[in-house]
């Protein structure tokens, strides 16, 4: 088993800041890639920005430029640094982690509770 522990969300003025954290812990040999979705009321869950075991990333266009990615490995632990929020920006966020439980295991996949984002205009 593998636990995520997601923290950092709340609320917000527009073109405010908040920091998301999501934490791994458990049976873990290896991180894969790390990331973020959202899921606003009423529409489906989308990506919003994904790190890799070697540190690429990719962003979802609506968040470029604004959101920031980056991953502390010693750590198990997946930061999203999100600048100038948006009203539209408001959301269930969740974090999702790939990992091996063992050197020879598949790639499995673990997602956090969901933090709330709230961005007042």
């Amino acid at each position: 088993q593998v636990q995520l522990v997601e923290s950092g969300g709340g609320l917000v003025q527009a073109g405010g800041s908040l920091r998301l954290s999501c934490a791994a812990s458990g049976s873990i040999f290896s991180l894969d890639a790390m990331g973020w979705y959202r899921q606003a009321l009423g529409k489906q869950r989308e990506l919003v920005a994904v790190i890799t075991s070697g540190g690429s990333t990719n962003y979802a266009d609506s968040v470029k430029g604004r959101f920031t990615i980056s991953r502390d490995n010693a750590k198990n632990t997946v930061y999203l640094q999100m600048n100038s929020l948006k009203p539209e920006d408001t959301a269930v966020y969740l974090c999702n982690v790939r990992f091996r439980h063992y050197w020879y295991s598949p790639i499995l996949d673990s997602w956090g509770q969901g933090t709330q984002v709230t961005v007042s205009s």
